[in-house]
């Protein structure tokens, strides 16, 4: 690899970190301002939100330069697509944050109702997930990557908690109905932050690896290690 090539492609590696500082920032106060009810940062949630976008159009730029300057192949190759593919999932982490702050906008104006217990465990789980794929991709760890593959399930069984306990709310007490819906999108986005994140690791696992693992356990090709 030509000195030229390591500089594009580590250029594109601080981005991509970068927009997962944000990310995970992002998502902490989009949560903060759900908790508080606090209109106002859920204000700042949308042009945080703009500066992870321009980050993402940033790693775009940053890797067609690499390309032009020398084909990239094998590793180099990989480090190219997973920066890429991480990139666009840390971009939609940072909409379903938003996402969530229109909720919180929303809730903000409505007569008040607590966030039920089922969704704080949606939260600390989603935010887990997340925290350790980033990690995985800052450390290059692709055993750490695996390991969250399975961990999305509490996350479903935890978004199927708060639908269910959001519609027996909606049947008892239907003057809250408004406020419980959003509950449920705000556990639907969450759902999708782990998703992402879990994206997040099958590209470190290309990265490090060079094994594309996308959809293996639904096509039988899981491999534990």
């Amino acid at each position: 690899m030509s000195r030229t090539l390591d500089a594009a492609l580590n250029n594109v590696h601080t981005l991509v970190l970068q927009m997962a500082v944000a990310c995970e920032a992002i998502l902490d106060k989009a949560l903060r301002s759900l908790e508080e009810r606090d209109s106002g940062l859920a204000d700042q949630v949308a042009d945080d939100d703009l500066e992870i976008d321009q980050l993402d159009v940033e790693v775009d730029e940053s890797i067609l330069r690499a390309i032009a300057l020398q084909s990239p192949v094998a590793e180099d190759l990989r480090r190219v697509l997973a920066a890429k593919a991480i990139a666009t999932d840390l971009e939609r982490v940072g909409d379903l944050a938003r996402n969530i702050a229109k909720c919180t906008k929303r809730l903000a104006s409505r007569a008040p109702v607590p966030l039920p217990p089922s969704l704080e465990s949606l939260v600390i789980h989603a935010k887990q997930i997340l925290r350790g794929a980033l990690d995985a991709f800052v450390e290059r760890d692709a055993d750490k990557a695996r390991k969250l593959l399975r961990d999305d399930d509490q996350v479903d069984e935890d978004q199927d908690r708060v639908v269910r306990e959001a519609l027996r709310e909606i049947r008892e007490h239907p003057d809250a109905s408004e406020q419980e819906i959003d509950m449920i999108f705000v556990a639907k986005n969450l759902e999708r932050v782990a998703d992402h994140a879990t994206n997040v690791a099958e590209s470190v696992i290309l990265l490090v690896e060079g094994r594309n693992v996308k959809h293996a356990e639904k096509l039988g090709r899981f491999e534990e290690r």
